[in-house]
Parts: structure tokens; C-alpha cells; sequence
């Protein structure tokens, strides 16, 4: 009677110290409440007197074992491990949220299937706060779902082929102030052929004028004064008719393009040096109405 005894003493405190700690672990995770939020059988003081009843019983069970100290041990664990099994948190782990969050979405506001507000344009900003809809992908948004516009031209930069221009500053359909001048856009020599830095350049024309279909677009090439005018207007047609298949190629429908050679007849700079005659080596970029 002494072992069991003893056995029940020490596997009531061990199940009971265990349950505690189980339980305010729980409560400082914030996955559980007070421990009088777990089920009855989970309490520390249930659990505690379950497995001490059984590690008593343990104890007397083999009382007739010559070693009361091993037996009385034996119990207790054994007792203080179901008990520590009884009183297991089975508070479930949270579930991440299934979309951003966007703060306390008004009543009536439409959601998809895993509860979030619809955002039909993909931009990040749900429709009950889009003022701008319909948002191409990609396209980079202000916290209103607008595409931005960084000169406040009001020509969005993922259309806009002069980004900078100063404020104040009237611009037609393509954000520019008069035509633009498309910078590095040169061809081998005395040739149509575009070198590879001038792609490199219309790829991002290009895909400005996608994003602007409604826009059209006069292509203007320009020559320096040596060589006879018609061969210069002739160059300077081929080299404007070579940007706008190139612009074709990347997606610009080709009635929405003009090609016009102009030769030498508009320059910008004098003639009469080097850097002159450059500056008047050009492609230009209008709109055309």
C-alpha cells in the first residue's frame, strides 16, 4: 500500500506540473485559450488524477517486486506520460490567409471563392476600390488601381514615349510635346539596316504603341546634306519604311503606321560639321491625325 501510494503522489504532481505547462504555453502562442476553454478531459486537474490513478496502479501492480523504489518510479512515469498525452493541445494550427489583406471590406462587395474581393484586373487594388478598371497585366499601379503617370502629363508611363516632360507642358496622344527625336536608333552605314542597339531601342517603342492602340504614328526619317538630295530622300524613305516593319514585327498593327523620308530637307543643326550633319541623321516619332 505504501508503494501505490507513493506512486499516486508522484505522478499527480508530474501530470499535473506537465498539464500547466502544456496549458500556458497554449495561452502565450495565442493557439489557445484559459485552460477552461480545452475539453473537460483536458484539464491539468483531470489529467492529473488519470494518470495517477494509473501509475498507482502500476505501483501496486507489481508491489510484489523486490525493488519498492524501482516499482514506485515505474508508476510514476508511467502515470505522469498519459496523463501528459490526455492533456496534448489539439488546438488546430491557423490558417494563412488566403488573400491580402485589405481591411474591413464593406458589406455587398463581391468575392471570390476563398472570400477575398474580386480583382478583375490582377493590379492588387480589389474593384470596390479600382478607379481605374480594365488595367493591362503588368502595368505598375497607384494605391487607386491607376497606372502611374510619374510626369503628370496625363499620359500613363506604360504608354507615355517621353516620361519626363517638364509640368505644365501640353503633349499629344504619345506624351510628347511636338514630334520625338527616337535617340540611338542608327543603321549600318549607308544602309537601312538597324543596328542592334537601335531593336534594342523599338522593342521599348513598341510596346509603348501596343499599350496605345488607339494612337497613330508618323515615322520620319531625316539625312545630312552630303550625297545628292534624291538619293538622301530615297535613304532616308527606306531607313523610315525599316522601323516600321521592325515595329510590325513587334505587335504594332501597320495601319496604324506611316513611313515618310524627307532626306535632307528638315535638318536641325548645321551641315557644315560633324556633329551637325548627326543631329540631322535621325528617326522621328509624330502623331499622326
Amino acid at each position: 500500500m505504501k508503494k501505490s501510494t507513493t506512486g499516486l503522489l508522484i505522478g499527480s504532481a508530474l501530470v499535473v506540473g506537465l498539464s500547466g505547462c502544456a496549458s500556458s504555453a497554449s495561452q502565450s502562442s495565442g493557439q489557445a485559450g484559459a485552460s477552461g476553454d480545452r475539453d473537460w478531459y483536458q484539464h491539468p486537474f483531470v489529467c492529473g488524477l488519470a494518470g495517477s490513478v494509473i501509475g498507482g496502479s502500476i505501483a501496486y501492480a507489481t508491489s510484489g517486486s523486490s525493488d519498492e523504489d524501482e516499482n514506485t518510479a515505474i508508476g510514476a512515469v508511467t502515470g505522469a506520460a498519459i496523463g501528459g498525452l490526455l492533456c496534448a493541445d489539439r488546438t488546430p494550427e491557423p490558417v494563412a490567409p488566403q488573400c491580402p489583406s485589405y481591411g474591413e471590406v464593406p458589406a455587398g462587395v463581391a468575392v471570390d471563392a476563398q472570400g477575398c474581393p474580386l480583382d478583375s484586373d490582377g493590379d492588387g487594388v480589389p474593384d470596390y476600390r479600382d478607379q481605374c478598371p480594365g488595367t493591362p497585366a503588368g502595368v505598375t499601379v497607384d494605391a487607386v488601381g491607376c497606372p502611374l503617370d510619374s510626369d503628370g502629363d496625363g499620359v500613363p508611363d506604360y504608354r507615355d514615349q517621353c516620361p519626363d516632360t517638364p509640368a505644365g507642358v501640353e503633349v499629344n496622344a504619345l506624351g510628347c510635346p511636338e514630334s520625338v527625336v527616337l535617340q540611338d536608333v542608327n543603321f549600318e552605314f549607308d544602309s537601312a539596316q538597324l543596328t542592334a542597339q537601335a531593336r534594342s531601342v523599338l522593342d521599348g517603342v513598341a510596346q509603348r504603341l501596343v499599350n496605345s492602340p488607339d494612337v497613330r504614328v508618323s515615322i520620319e526619317g531625316h539625312t545630312d546634306s552630303r550625297g545628292s538630295a534624291e538619293y538622301n530622300k530615297n535613304l532616308s524613305q527606306r531607313r523610315a519604311e525599316s522601323v516600321a516593319a521592325y515595329l510590325a514585327q513587334r505587335g504594332v498593327s501597320t495601319n496604324r503606321m506611316r513611313a515618310v523620308g524627307y532626306g535632307e530637307e528638315r535638318p536641325v543643326a548645321s551641315n557644315a560639321t560633324d556633329e551637325g550633319r548627326a543631329q540631322n541623321r535621325r528617326v522621328e516619332l509624330d502623331e499622326w491625325n
